[in-house]
């Protein structure tokens, strides 16, 4: 997903400035951190009894994945990206994302960040489901 940012929108300066660094060591640094405790916080959630009765299947797993990285894509970018940059007294994005104007750098912005949180959901939803339908040895 990281990676997708990066290379797809240059955003890892804009994540960095969120936390006061604006480097793009700065903004790896937070990406990841919170990539791995949005994580766990999938885990959380799909581990409940009432849930992971209904995910018994990869794809499913995977669907759940998918739906929570949008949430979430949703929730960072359109709640909380705003309230950062009003605490920070910013009336624009901290960093400079792309060299390209108006609206062609704001639909490849959109389309990075769209792309990675798929990505992430993919990958995330995958991960769970693969580790939460494998045969126990209770299984027989």
């Amino acid at each position: 997903m990281g990676l997708i940012l990066h290379l797809g929108a240059n955003m890892m300066p804009l994540i960095g400035a969120l936390y006061g660094r604006p480097t793009v060591v700065g903004g790896w640094v937070g990406h990841l951190v919170n990539s791995v405790l949005i994580g766990l916080l999938f885990t959380l959630l799909v581990s409940r009894p009432v849930v992971r009765r209904q995910l018994t299947t990869t794809f499913g797993c995977l669907v759940s994945g998918v739906v929570y990285a949008a949430a979430v894509g949703l929730a960072t970018t359109g709640i909380m990206l705003p309230i950062s940059m009003n605490v920070l007294g910013r009336r624009t994005i901290p960093e400079p994302i792309l060299p390209l104007p108006g609206m062609v750098g704001g639909m490849l912005v959109v389309l990075s960040v769209g792309v990675a949180h798929l990505v992430y959901g993919l990958l995330l939803g995958a991960t769970y489901g693969v580790i939460h339908t494998r045969p126990t040895p209770d299984d027989g």
